[in-house]
């Protein structure tokens, strides 16, 4: 049995005033108990006047990129091997970020479904993408045009035991030759791809940049949406229907926010000629947020130097600059990530798995805490920590 014995808490969903202490046993949250108990039997951890709070996820990483610039098209050069030790170094930058669950939306050949179970995090997997001709991230591997075609994507997925379905609705910015404001598959085609997989138990979710993209993504049933970014006439447009459709069916969306340098100059120019930017971006982000649209925190990390991996916590601060409560943002990382992703972590409950971090000082109240990790632990272990010896029982 492990005891973290800690100054507060955040369980999820609301704060518990310290002190904390969260007993593990078996890989489980037994109990989690306000004051200092004593514990029989116990490994006792005394994490100071840190914060603990649920493991975070990221819900759309591609592990197989590598934090450079260009990293999706420079996929199809790499390796096996050379792959292998790109998956590792992703989830090592996650993990210390406090990151104990990503989501993988895009790998190529299969390298991150196949070796799931490897990892010290509990890693979610797509596959490779499915994409039209030449569409976005085509070199991944996930091409499909036609009903038949896009069902047998599906089952071919289904076959590999992958734990979600992405579809590239809209063209991208980093796949040259896409249309990024247009729609590569048509309503039709999008209904096809959702109802085999959910007929084989499998959520669907849409890359999806375009308006006309969003709309037909909402319009088929998909169960989440990636970057929603709602383009349309040079402008980022988000009608209130959308936003009740968005509301009413209860899609999970995920604006992958966060970024830590300026994008290379021909993406800024699509940028500027498409009018997105990252304040239009927040700004949407918020106005989604008080209508009522579910959101998750997830940073695409991987694909460019000012997107690489282990940047949560840049992307919880720009939900914080849309508007969006401390408590609220930090459970688009933890308990609404869960939920969207299907597992059984980001909340402090006995029962749950206990995936647990411990940040310096206060998120709730100072979101830049989460750049202060000092504790990881992973299914009632613990994988990292800065903690000095005399803390520890």
């Amino acid at each position: 049995m492990l005891a973290l014995r800690a100054e507060r808490a955040f369980d999820g969903e609301r704060s518990i005033a310290g002190p904390v202490t969260v007993l593990v046993e078996d890989g489980k949250i037994k109990a989690v108990e306000q004051g200092r108990p004593d514990v029989a039997g116990a490994e006792v951890v005394d994490l100071g006047t840190a914060t603990v709070l649920p493991g975070l996820i990221d819900t759309h990483v591609h592990l197989c990129a590598d934090s450079e610039n260009g990293a999706l098209d420079r996929l199809p050069d790499f390796t096996s091997e050379h792959l292998d030790a790109v998956i590792r170094d992703s989830l090592d930058r996650h993990l210390r970020a406090g990151v104990t669950t990503v989501r993988d939306l895009g790998d190529r050949a299969w390298a991150v479904v196949d070796q799931r179970a490897k990892h010290r995090q509990r890693v979610l997997a797509s596959g490779p993408p499915i994409t039209s001709p030449r569409g976005h991230c085509w070199s991944m591997g996930g091409q499909a045009s036609g009903d038949d075609a896009l069902r047998q994507a599906v089952r071919a997925r289904a076959e590999r035991n992958v734990d979600i379905v992405k579809i590239m609705a809209s063209g991208g910015f980093t796949t040259p030759g896409t249309i990024v404001d247009d729609c590569q598959f048509t309503e039709h085609d999008l209904r096809v791809v959702v109802e085999e997989a959910h007929s084989l138990g499998l959520p669907v979710t849409a890359h999806a940049h375009s308006l006309r993209a969003v709309q037909q993504a909402v319009a088929a049933g998909v169960d989440g949406i990636e970057h929603c970014t709602c383009l349309s006439g040079g402008a980022m447009v988000v009608p209130v229907e959308l936003m009740d459709a968005l509301a009413e069916a209860d899609i999970a969306v995920c604006h992958t926010l966060g970024v830590t340098m300026e994008p290379p100059p021909h993406i800024q120019e699509a940028f500027d000629r498409m009018g997105m930017s990252m304040a239009a971006k927040i700004d949407a982000t918020g106005r989604m947020y008080d209508h009522g649209v579910r959101t998750v925190s997830g940073t695409d990390g991987g694909i460019g130097a000012g997107k690489p991996h282990g940047i949560t916590a840049h992307a919880l601060r720009n939900m914080i600059e849309a508007g969006i409560p401390n408590a609220a943002v930090l459970a688009s990382a933890t308990s609404q990530a869960a939920k969207a992703c299907g597992v059984s972590k980001g909340v402090l409950k006995p029962g749950w798995d206990a995936d647990i971090i411990a940040v310096q000082g206060d998120p709730v109240r100072d979101i830049t805490a989460l750049h202060h990790v000092t504790t990881v632990v992973i299914g009632g272990q613990i994988v990292t920590t800065v903690l000095p010896a005399d803390r520890r029982e």
